[in-house]
């Protein structure tokens, strides 16, 4: 655990040293049988976690039951309603009371978890958090973060916004650049994180002009937040080893994740059909099987599965709608990692501080930046 004194009194039980971890069972493309099964694969990777887990009880006792040792550390909270993929945001903001998501929002807003999952409706999801939890004073609009594989040592980079907003203007994407260097900071133990701003080229007379503005912001501030300005990135640049967190308008970041992911996918079938094609490129698949499956982890999305709500008053991950078992348990992974590092309370101090440390001068930027210094034992 983090050093830093921990607001959330959810953040350990009353035995010591576990994380609560809420988690909306219902609303994935797979059920509620595959996020209780992702449920018991983090279960067995960590025994420090509790779980509150919201849905319809009766199927869940029985989904729970069928794993050993599980009910022990589940606590269930009864909610007929689901949200559904093709639920209107503010359909749900009206009549969501009584769902799973809305409930599993709640435990974290009356801190009775550290933490949110939900593999739902990503729309609704973020606007149930802004509604429930607020967003952080200062925050115009939050921002969803996703990690993305990478050259980098930390084996990934960041990349914000990837839909909570379709707009952004230059101090949005000002906070979003502060956001994600404290996400990178704390989450991925990078001292000092590499900022790229998402142009269509690196040249300085390129990009709309929000964009040039967004750089004069970004690259002012960089001193005082301790990041590194390095300018305008490309789309070539998303897996590079230049830049640490990239930030986007909403809009362009989601089409890339959704691209990416869509790549990877084809990627793989490639390999797939080309190494069937005849009795030798079988042979030769099978000489190469080690080096295969590494490339497999490497690419494969549901292992570096979950995008984290950045500037709301809670810590929300957003996994992945079709995620099967392996990509809910990487998405507790990640929620867990965060609430241990004291994440939220350091993005809070991140927020609040950046305006005044900007305005205010270097004894303001000291402690604005000893505020989210990173957590050495929680790198990922």
């Amino acid at each position: 655990m983090s050093s830093v004194e921990l607001k959330n009194p959810a953040l350990t039980s009353s035995s010591g040293g576990s994380v609560v971890v809420s988690v909306d069972a219902m609303g994935g493309d797979r059920g509620p049988t595959a996020v209780i099964s992702g449920i018991a694969e983090s279960a067995a990777e960590n025994p420090d976690i509790r779980y509150i887990v919201h849905g319809p009880q009766a199927e869940l006792e029985r989904l729970i039951a069928q794993h050993s040792g599980l009910s022990a550390r589940c606590t269930i909270r009864d909610a007929a309603g689901v949200v559904t993929m093709s639920d209107k945001p503010s359909q749900v903001v009206r009549n969501g009371d009584g769902t799973s998501m809305w409930s599993t929002i709640d435990s974290v807003r009356t801190h009775e978890a550290s933490v949110a999952v939900s593999c739902g409706n990503t729309g609704a999801l973020m606007a149930l958090s802004m509604i429930r939890l607020r967003k952080l004073p200062g925050v115009n609009r939050p921002a969803i973060a996703c990690l993305w594989p990478s050259r980098n040592p930390q084996g990934f980079n960041i990349m914000l916004d990837v839909g909570a907003d379709i707009r952004a203007d230059a101090p949005d994407l000002l906070q979003y650049a502060l956001m994600g260097s404290a996400y990178c900071r704390n989450g991925l133990g990078v001292e000092r994180p590499r900022i790229g701003l998402m142009n269509v080229g690196t040249e300085e007379h390129k990009g709309k002009a929000e964009l040039k503005l967004a750089g004069e912001l970004i690259s002012k501030a960089a001193a005082d937040a301790n990041f590194e300005y390095i300018g305008f990135v490309e789309g070539g640049d998303l897996a590079s080893s230049k830049v640490d967190v990239i930030v986007m308008d909403g809009f362009t970041g989601n089409i890339a994740l959704k691209a990416g992911e869509g790549t990877a996918k084809l990627v793989g079938e490639f390999l797939k059909d080309a190494f069937s094609n005849s009795i030798l490129s079988k042979f030769a698949a099978l000489l190469a099987m080690t080096s295969l499956k590494r490339l497999q982890r490497r690419i494969d999305p549901r292992r570096v599965n979950g995008g984290v709500f950045l500037g709301l008053n809670g810590t929300v991950v957003k996994s992945h709608g079709s995620a099967d078992s392996t990509g809910v348990a990487a998405a507790i992974r990640l929620a867990v990692q965060l609430v241990q590092s004291g994440f939220q309370d350091r993005l809070a101090a991140r927020v609040a501080q950046s305006a005044t440390s900007i305005e205010d001068g270097p004894e303001q930027s000291a402690t604005a930046q000893q505020a989210d210094q990173p957590v050495s034992e929680n790198k990922a």
